[in-house]
């Protein structure tokens, strides 16, 4: 179905991954922070499953929890990560609605099938008629193209 001046437009593969690699960077260093902050715990040594087993899972629980936190805190309060706003992209249920945290991690599990798949659920936007991606359609979700006068809010 064809935007209409009421209807949001779907962006495009490239705006969508601008704003995955500003996220991206984003999250990196957020994950790079945490992880120093875990190094005296193993006098600065890089932690080891061998050496520290229960300081390994530890570490993965926060850096899962980071990365959880970081979209859910963003998706669910507005729609938009700071990737996002900068590329005017907001993310919204099909409804119409904001994610809600279980929404946030259906998104975040589909978008990972996505990547897995050696990237065809990101380039599957190139050939569906709405312009989704698979974790859209998986997670019942949207991205949307922010009008520009809007786009503060």
């Amino acid at each position: 179905m064809p935007a209409t001046a009421s209807a949001p437009q779907p962006p495009g593969l490239l705006r969508r991954l601008a704003a995955v690699v500003y996220d991206a960077l984003l999250l990196v260093a957020l994950l790079m922070v945490a992880t120093a902050l875990l190094l005296p715990l193993t006098g600065g040594e890089a932690i080891d499953p061998h050496r520290h087993p229960a300081l390994e899972w530890l570490y993965r629980a926060v850096l899962l929890l980071l990365t959880v936190g970081f979209f859910g805190v963003s998706w669910t309060r507005g729609g938009q990560t700071l990737g996002m706003a900068s590329w005017r992209l907001r993310v919204l249920r099909e409804d119409g609605g904001t994610l809600s945290w279980a929404d946030t991690v259906r998104r975040l599990a589909a978008a990972l099938l996505s990547w897995l798949a050696l990237g065809l659920g990101w380039l599957w936007v190139l050939v569906d008629p709405a312009r989704r991606t698979w974790h859209d359609r998986l997670s019942r979700t949207q991205v949307v193209l922010v009008d520009k006068r809007t786009s503060r809010g």
